[in-house]
């Protein structure tokens, strides 16, 4: 009799993905993709632009008073954002 090695798939798919180097850009993806979730419906409003680069999320913001409020939010929600994706994606954030 022998044992058979049953894994996961969701394993097997993760490990598939940083084999071939796509891990980090799908999880950057949904990172971005969760920005409306995590800021709020009020933000996302105001938001024109968001995008990924050096670990560095960008929003591009319309109004420069909310650009102001959520600087002092700054790392509430790069925690937040990276919590919901499940891994550290980000380091910071820079709202222009």
């Amino acid at each position: 009799m022998f044992r058979r090695d049953v894994k996961e798939i969701k394993d097997l798919i993760l490990r598939n993905l940083r084999q071939q180097g796509l891990e980090m850009p799908l999880l950057q993806k949904r990172l971005v993709e969760a920005w409306p979730e995590v800021a709020g419906p009020a933000v996302s409003q105001y938001t024109l632009n968001t995008y990924i680069l050096n670990q560095t999320l960008y929003v591009r913001l319309s109004v420069p008073a909310l650009r102001a409020d959520l600087t002092m939010r700054r790392q509430e929600l790069v925690s937040s954002l990276n919590a919901h994706v499940g891994s550290q994606v980000i380091a910071d954030i820079k709202f222009c």
